[in-house]
């Protein structure tokens, strides 16, 4: 099978509604060619949109998803200034979650045409990354029954502690949004909100369960390989063309 190229950048640290303003722009482009050639006499020109995976790493956000409650943010306003954490309501799924220096965010831009519309197993496919990831450091990630995640130790009560959030959105098939992976994140960040929604559960990192910091540019090397392995695709570098001034 011909792996589908995707191409890839690194965004290096950017803030959160950049990032957000760049993935928009890159999916408006893929689904104007959709839109331009929708009629049967065109339908091969569907194959000129353009898979992106983009890492980037956040200055502290909190973003809240289109079906999230409010009320999930623990901090008032004038707290939130204080320490200098913003809050974001976004367009994509998913409810509260955090995003703040040495954290790996991915947004992958692709088109589910070339890769099977499923959303549901996009995103398992999304968490199958990370979880390979995991266990080349020797870590058992798992999914939790009903909850979009990646986690450690989901099913032993007390214990449960996640570990990468979710939360996608999808235009004409083509995706947005993606995950946020702790590597050496200050977890400290997650107890102004509920996470996820979640109660009475835990949130960790990479560092936490190995008990040492982990360079994030080791770390997004073998997200890279598995990207490629479980989407079946081909990462190249991104050209300068495709680069939003």
């Amino acid at each position: 099978m011909q792996k589908q190229p995707v191409f890839f950048r690194d965004l290096g640290i950017m803030g959160y509604t950049e990032a957000w303003e760049y993935q928009e722009w890159l999916l408006k482009q893929n689904v104007d060619i959709k839109t331009r050639y929708y009629s049967s006499q065109q339908k091969q020109q569907k194959n000129a949109t353009t898979n992106y995976l983009l890492f980037v790493e956040h200055p502290p956000v909190y973003t809240l998803g289109k079906t999230g409650h409010e009320e999930n943010v623990l901090l008032g306003e004038e707290e939130l200034q204080d320490r200098g954490i913003l809050f974001v309501k976004t367009n994509r799924g998913g409810d509260i979650t955090f995003h703040g220096p040495e954290q790996i965010v991915g947004y992958p831009i692709l088109d589910l045409e070339k890769f099977g519309t499923d959303i549901g197993k996009y995103l398992r496919n999304l968490e199958e990354v990370i979880i390979r990831t995991l266990a080349e450091y020797g870590i058992r990630g798992e999914r939790s029954s009903g909850e979009t995640g990646v986690w450690i130790e989901p099913g032993t009560k007390g214990k449960e502690r996640k570990i990468a959030a979710f939360g996608v959105r999808c235009s004409r098939w083509i995706t947005m949004h993606g995950f946020a992976f702790n590597i050496n994140t200050d977890l400290r960040y997650f107890d102004g909100i509920i996470p996820c929604g979640i109660k009475n559960k835990q949130v960790t990192s990479l560092a936490r369960e190995l008990g040492r910091n982990i360079p994030l540019t080791e770390v997004k090397e073998k997200l890279k390989e598995q990207f490629e392995e479980v989407f079946e695709a081909e990462l190249f570098a991104m050209e300068e063309s495709t680069v939003k001034a």
